[in-house]
């Protein structure tokens, strides 16, 4: 009732109504929203928008905690402090409260800056404009996170964020009306303007980055290589880890995306509470494998040779795509995205089948930047209207004819 009595002041008093759509927000959050429908013509349901994106972050929960695992894992282990888990998940090795204590203290900040950042400029935008704050980067703030290196500098994320949420979103007319994912114009923004904290082989490990600076200043010190998988077969070069250490997640790489096996169960979550396009996701893979089949038979052909610059990725077994780099984490939390992609569900595998067909051509096609999922997401946003476009007018069309020929 306390609440309710001062959401009433902020709608009766003209000097604190400025502020009523910070503090429903902030009601609506913790509370069922007090407006409800009450006409026959709507569909009654318990959940809202909020409730929606939680079911998203909740999904992420698991890639977020095991990244802070592996961060800290990855440091120990490019440090020389520890050896290989040799047990996977149930190595006492890898669940240390060491290897989380230095995930936590490296990441929980990534988190908070984005999350306080990014709502903070909603909050500004809903109080200027005048209208409800939106929950669309609810789920934005925590994939964020999980796309950067473990050791992106704050100011940065924070410069970033700002770019996102304003040139992303807002000047579109807020949530639901933004053509590009906002997470992935973040992700852009970084790795075009700070090309080298998003891609090489120091930024992936913590403390690789400090270290190869120390060494640069002349102190005597061991270099340390975090390079991830990609960026190895990008460049011609072999990497030593197992189909099982790629599958669980024990491997250099973004906060999120390591874990192929959580992020597969995120995307089931998903699926089951109806939240995810099943379409898209399947879709995406069948067009990833397309691609990579391909490759492989180009390879096997003998059209591309070892020693061309291509060969690495192109000779890359085919399914190995879709448990390295962010293809699966990209696939099942952005490209599923409701209000960037497809509407109509043929549209939804159209959109989805490119998706992965255009994340393993760039992959491939474009060494300096193997991990291709962003861009290809970014470029089927801009598409997927012309996609709907033209499903709903062939639907028209087919209409049509059957009505001319009930007619005749």
């Amino acid at each position: 009732m306390g609440l309710k009595s001062k959401l009433h002041n902020f709608k009766e008093k003209h000097r604190s109504k400025k502020w009523l759509p910070a503090f429903s927000a902030i009601h609506t959050f913790l509370f069922m929203p007090n407006e409800t429908t009450h006409g026959g013509t709507h569909i009654k349901a318990a959940d809202d928008l909020k409730r929606t994106m939680n079911i998203v972050i909740m999904a992420m929960i698991p890639c977020l905690i095991f990244g802070m695992f592996n961060a800290g894992y990855q440091h120990h282990l490019a440090f020389g402090e520890i050896q290989a888990v040799s047990q996977g998940f149930f190595s006492p090795e890898f669940w240390t409260m060491e290897n989380f204590l230095v995930g936590f203290w490296k990441i929980v900040p990534l988190v908070i800056v984005s999350y306080g950042v990014g709502l903070g400029i909603e909050f500004i935008f809903a109080i200027i404009k005048g209208h409800e704050v939106e929950e669309g980067y609810l789920v934005t703030g925590m994939l964020v996170p999980l796309i950067v290196p473990v050791d992106t500098p704050l100011w940065m994320l924070a410069v970033a964020v700002v770019f996102g949420v304003v040139i992303g979103k807002e000047v579109f007319g807020g949530t639901g009306m933004n053509i590009l994912n906002p997470a992935l114009t973040i992700r852009a923004f970084l790795f075009f303007a700070y090309p080298t904290w998003m891609s090489g082989d120091k930024v992936w490990v913590h403390g690789a980055v400090e270290r190869a600076n120390e060494i640069a200043s002349g102190a005597n010190l061991d270099a340390v290589s975090g390079e991830t998988i990609l960026g190895s077969l990008a460049q011609g070069l072999q990497h030593d880890y197992s189909i099982s250490e790629m599958f669980l997640g024990f491997i250099p790489g973004s906060v999120g995306e390591t874990s192929a096996i959580l992020i597969l169960l995120g995307g089931l979550f998903l699926i089951f509470t109806k939240i995810g396009s099943w379409r898209i996701m399947f879709s995406s893979v069948l067009g990833a494998i397309a691609m990579g089949l391909i490759f492989n038979s180009v390879v096997d052909a003998g059209i591309i040779t070892e020693g061309s610059k291509f060969y690495g990725l192109m000779s890359t077994v085919w399914w190995h795509h879709l448990i390295i780099g962010g293809f699966a984490f990209g696939t099942v939390f952005m490209a599923t995205d409701p209000v960037t992609a497809s509407q109509t569900n043929k549209g939804k595998w159209i959109y989805g089948f490119l998706v992965g067909f255009i994340s393993i051509m760039i992959r491939v096609f474009n060494p300096a930047y193997p991990e291709g999922v962003m861009l290809a997401i970014l470029l089927m946003n801009v598409f997927a209207p012309t996609i709907d476009h033209y499903v709903v007018r062939g639907n028209v069309k087919k209409r049509m004819k059957r009505l001319k020929v009930k007619t005749a």
